[in-house]
């Protein structure tokens, strides 16, 4: 499943494991950044994962050495600078793909290399474990755009990586190296980029090896033990907060900052905001 705009290869039974499943982002020359057909694509993978009750666990990583290097900036002029079609793409597309692994019952691994950047540590924040090698980068620089992250994607990356570390990635477009993801416990393991792939297929045996509906009903637990507090539920009251006129989010989609950040990218140059 690969095109112009990128893709997700699946493989199932995973070096003979069965109940394994990879899924492979793949996006040739952009570090596997997610278009909106990957979105589509991720959301429906999973649900593919979750109904498959011979499913023990999966394998997310990405191709040609990096984990996945944040959205496919030269889709945006196309959208985002209208607030009604920047808001489907956050609050539908987006989050129905990172909802759809939130929902899933069966264990996540990330398997992390060079970038993990604004979507990659979306995606990886809805893993369950997360490995990667010592020379992976993680952040969010989205600043440099000229545009936030959307709130509960925030929210996801605030609970799940600390909002230390969320707070350095947004507001000063902070590159953390692994070392200090792992320090952070953002990262379950950290390995040398040669000992990665059997570091995944390890956890991925050991965890195909267990009783898997225990692993399913840990997952339930854990998801309503950690559920986000009603302040990043943002899905429920947008439409009461754009009623009555309150703060949307997605209101700067028009603005001359936003504009300048994503036309500055792609013209490559720096942007003057």
């Amino acid at each position: 499943m690969r095109s112009m705009a990128g893709g997700i290869s699946i493989e199932r039974h995973v070096g003979g494991m069965q109940g394994v499943w990879a899924l492979t982002l793949t996006h040739t020359g952009k570090f596997n950044a997610m278009s909106r057909s990957m979105w589509a694509e991720l959301k429906s993978v999973m649900q593919a994962v979750q109904a498959d009750s011979q499913a023990r666990c999966v394998l997310v990583r990405g191709d040609g050495g990096h984990f996945c290097a944040g959205g496919d900036i030269a889709e945006y002029p196309s959208f985002r600078f209208d607030a009604d079609a920047l808001r489907h793409f956050h609050e539908q597309e987006v989050w129905g793909g990172l909802q759809a692994m939130l929902d899933c019952d069966v264990p996540l691994v990330a398997v992390i290399e060079g970038n993990c950047m604004g979507a990659g540590m979306e995606i990886a924040s809805c893993c369950d474990i997360r490995l990667a090698t010592d020379s992976a980068r993680f952040g969010a620089p989205i600043a440099r755009l000229g545009f936030p992250m959307a709130p509960r994607e925030a929210g996801l990356v605030g609970r799940v990586a600390g909002a230390t570390v969320a707070r350095a990635m947004l507001l000063a477009a902070e590159i953390f190296e692994a070392p200090a993801m792992l320090g952070h416990s953002f990262l379950t393991r950290m390995v040398s980029p040669s000992e990665l792939d059997a570091a995944a297929r390890e956890w991925a045996g050991r965890m195909a090896g267990l009783a898997p509906q225990a692993a399913r009903l840990n997952k339930q637990t854990l998801r309503e033990s950690f559920r986000p507090s009603a302040q990043v539920e943002y899905a429920q009251e947008a439409p009461d907060l754009i009623a009555n006129n309150a703060s949307d989010p997605y209101a700067y989609a028009d603005s001359p900052e936003h504009r300048e950040g994503i036309s500055a990218f792609l013209d490559k140059r720096k942007p003057a905001f």
